[in-house]
């Protein structure tokens, strides 16, 4: 039982409870195989009718007494394992023990075999630095005597025989002989010496050229270890520069772009700076000087080739524009290599500069060159002969108007071009393209002192050629084409609608172009003023005439109506001897006809506030010649209902206008026409309406005297309060 007992204990995790209910289920002999129940069913276990509770106290007393000697028995195994365990800390530590003072031991020798180390070491520096007193007088005296060796030959006449000079293998050593020779000439007296100097100097001179060969084959060969001892060698010379330009030169020589310079030059940039970089020992002073010699000559040359030739001022503009504007860009890509953060500005400068100096001369007459040569080609294109737009026109068609009016007679030579409005909405784009190129152009090559004036002066030209000589030459001949009044017999064309609506398009386009090329540039200068006042100046001219020509254009619709009514309108349409059906006069029906499309070309050319002022003019205006017109009639009951509906449809049409005003006065005019119908005794009623009664009642009176009945009428009461 005590190994199950220890079984028991063993098992992770150990339950009490588990442990008792166990014991409970096997005294009761209701346990399975598995040996474990839950604490369910030993509850369950416990209700049964055969529960013994003598045989399970026996069995926990038992347990017990077991569990007391099982306790016995591991205490005793504890101690004995503690026991074990005492002897074994006490033999490792003796072990411990023994291996310190063994450590202790082995540290004190070490520190004296330290100290003699640092001794003897410091006895062998003592011995090299007294046998380096006593070898390097003595390396000195042997130098000195090979440099006395060397130096012999070049005091005696005759030609150099030493192979260490003519000897090419040898050339390192030479150079570094004949450059310690040429140090020591610099102090030797010239009087007694000069021959010898002489001769030491050209086989300086000699040498040096030699080591430049050498480098330049190298270069050739692509040896850079080389190359890099000949730099270093070289560098002792004077003629260390040589050996750099003979680099760049050589470097340069080969293009990497073809023939267009710029493509090539930042990959060749980077390609040699690598090798810069291991050949020499400066290598940003170096590599500055590579780029400033591709300024100096190859692009300064290549600047010089393409801007030759003046001829086509276009093309010198653009390739100007598109070379300074490249050079730039390539300044940007290789300051990383330029030591000078300014330099390749200067340099810029330097190569642009004869050119920068008098661009806006040259932009200016291009510019006015194109513009005159595009209108040219415009008119030449409609077949149209320039004219010149005097004020005395003007005075010429006023007279004409005089005349006309005065005899009534048309002496008036309208001249309307077939319809033509000679603008062109792509002409002008083209202008403002011209114009934004140039524009472009002066940004970049003005200096900044320049910059607002030369802007200035471009949009001056722009104003001239598309405003003055295109724009405001086609309102003046829109102005002359709008049919005079008194003649206007036949439904006017109404040609200068149209030459609003170009207008209006080419003025917003040259907005829109001065506010982002124009304005930026001068708006916090002193030509911001000048500017504001030339574009107010052209655009109150070009209003003024806009609205001269819808005045007349307006003016000469309604005097079309106003003829077309007296001509064509009959005494009888509104005074029928007999009873007719009533329906809409044949006058009203055709003017009605037209207007309306009148009105749909107005909203087609006009946008904006001017759309709504000129159809709330419009409205006012016809209101005025239809209310006239009816004051020339008289009205039976028949023709006042002929005039309702003849008003009706003026109504209709007018509400196309979608105005109020001459929407609400229309309205009034029905209600007067309803004067002319309704019966005698009902006038009174109806003047006092919503609509009527805030009339004047001379108003009211003359509407009402257009009846057929007025005499009847008067000779009642039933004008009584209306009249007063």
């Amino acid at each position: 039982m005590l190994s199950q007992y220890m079984e028991e204990f063993e098992q992770e995790p150990f339950e009490v409870s588990e442990f008792v209910e166990r014991l409970t289920w096997r005294t009761n002999n209701e346990c399975n195989n598995s040996g474990k129940i839950s604490k369910t069913e030993a509850i369950i276990a416990a209700g049964v009718e055969d529960f013994n509770p003598t045989a399970l106290h026996d069995t926990f007393t038992q347990t017990i007494k077991d569990l007391k000697i099982l306790q016995e028995k591991q205490q005793a195994k504890c101690e004995g394992l503690e026991e074990f365990l005492r002897q074994e800390q006490e033999v490792h530590g003796k072990k411990i023990l023994k291996l310190q003072e063994r450590h202790q031991l082995a540290s004190d020798v070490f520190w004296q075999l330290d100290e003699k180390i640092s001794s003897v070491a410091g006895k062998i520096t003592h011995l090299g630095e007294q046998l380096e007193n006593v070898n390097t007088p003595r390396s000195r005296t042997v130098e000195a005597q090979k440099l006395l060796n060397y130096m012999s030959e070049f005091l005696i006449a005759g030609p150099i025989v030493n192979d260490v000079f003519t000897d090419p293998v040898k050339l390192n050593e030479a150079a570094d002989v004949i450059q310690k020779l040429y140090a020591i000439a610099q102090d030797l007296p010239i009087e007694k010496f000069a021959d010898s100097i002489s001769k030491i100097g050209k086989k300086y001179d000699e040498v040096e050229r030699r080591l430049i060969e050498d480098f330049a084959t190298a270069q050739k060969s692509g040896d850079i270890e080389k190359m890099k001892k000949l730099a270093q060698i070289l560098s002792q010379f004077k003629g260390y520069t040589q050996c750099i330009n003979a680099y760049i030169e050589q470097s340069q020589m080969t293009p990497y772009g073809g023939k267009d310079v710029f493509i090539g030059i930042v990959p060749m940039c980077k390609h040699h700076y690598e090798i810069i970089k291991n050949v020499f020992a400066n290598p940003q002073q170096v590599m500055s000087k590579f780029i400033l010699n591709f300024y100096q000559l190859k692009l300064h040359q290549y600047a010089m080739t393409k801007l030759e030739d003046k001829r086509d001022e276009e093309k010198y503009l653009k390739t100007l524009y598109e070379l300074y504007l490249r050079t730039l860009k390539l300044s940007t890509d290789l300051q990383v290599w330029m030591m000078d953060d300014d330099l390749l500005n200067k340099l810029t400068q330097q190569i642009f500069q004869k050119h920068v100096n008098n661009y806006i001369e040259i932009e200016s007459k291009f510019l006015t060159s194109k513009y005159f040569n595009e209108l040219e080609k415009f008119y030449l294109s409609k077949k149209h002969q320039k004219k010149q737009t005097e004020r005395f026109q003007e005075l010429k068609r006023d007279m004409q108007v005089l005349i006309g009016t005065r005899a009534n007679i048309n002496i008036a030579q309208i001249e309307d071009y077939g319809g033509e409005t000679f603008l062109s909405e792509e002409l002008a784009i083209k202008m403002l393209q011209e114009a934004n190129a140039a524009l472009k152009r002066c940004h970049l090559l003005s200096n900044e002192s320049d910059l607002p004036g030369n802007v200035m002066k471009l949009n001056d030209i722009l104003f001239r050629f598309l405003m003055h000589d295109h724009v405001n030459y086609a309102l003046e001949l829109g102005l002359h084409a709008i049919p005079i009044v008194e003649s206007t017999r036949t439904l006017p064309q109404l040609y200068f609608l149209d030459v609003v609506q170009k207008t209006n398009i080419i003025v917003h386009l040259l907005d829109n172009q001065c506010n982002t090329s124009v304005v930026p540039y001068v708006s916090n200068t002193s030509k911001y003023s000048d500017y504001l006042f030339k574009k107010r100046m052209l655009m109150e001219q070009i209003e003024s005439k806009l609205d001269q020509g819808l005045d007349r254009t307006i003016n000469a619709v309604i005097a079309w109506v106003k003829l077309y009514l007296q001509n064509e309108q009959k005494k009888t349409d509104y005074k029928p001897d007999t009873d007719v059906d009533t329906i809409s006069s044949a006058a009203c029906l055709h003017i009605v006809q037209n207007l309306q499309s009148i009105i749909k070309q107005i909203k087609t050319c006009i946008d904006g506030e001017n759309q709504k002022n000129v159809l709330r003019e419009f409205g006012i205006r016809l209101h005025r010649v239809v209310y006239d017109h009816l004051q020339t009639m008289q009205f039976n009951t028949a023709g006042a209902m002929c005039a309702i509906c003849d008003v009706n449809e003026y109504r209709k049409c007018i509400r196309e206008l979608e105005n109020p005003i001459a929407t609400q006065l229309f309205d009034i005019l029905h209600a007067l026409c309803n004067l002319l119908l309704v019966k005698p005794q009902n006038l009174l009623e109806v003047c006092t309406g919503d609509t009527l009664n805030y009339l004047d009642k001379s108003v009211v009176r003359q509407f009402i005297q257009l009846r057929a009945d007025f005499r009847f009428i008067k000779n009642t009461n039933y004008l009584k309060g209306i009249i007063e």
